[in-house]
């Protein structure tokens, strides 16, 4: 998704901010992946990995410190909640 950006210059004008631009392209590949499987959190962890190489790439996500706030969700994605099930289901007793 970020080479787009690169052939089309005036996208990436357009879009002001590292942070708008890897929502963009994180959207794009938590949806399309989402969609693909039929799993919402398999579109969830798309989306958060999609953040991470964002990241990686560029070393930051934009100018206003969004990079906290855009990495904490990837850890408790597949977690499982509390109405999901009891703890001794979990131990199999």
């Amino acid at each position: 998704g970020l080479e787009q950006y690169e052939e089309f210059p005036a996208l990436l004008e357009d879009q002001f901010g590292g942070s708008q631009r890897a929502a963009v392209v994180a959207a794009a590949s938590g949806c399309s992946t989402g969609f693909a499987t039929g799993n919402g959190q398999t579109g969830l962890s798309a989306w958060y990995l999609s953040i991470y190489l964002h990241k990686e790439q560029h070393s930051r996500l934009g100018f206003y410190g969004y990079d906290l706030q855009d990495q904490c969700g990837a850890s408790n994605v597949f977690s499982i909640r509390g109405d999901e099930g009891l703890p001794l289901e979990l131990r199999g007793a």
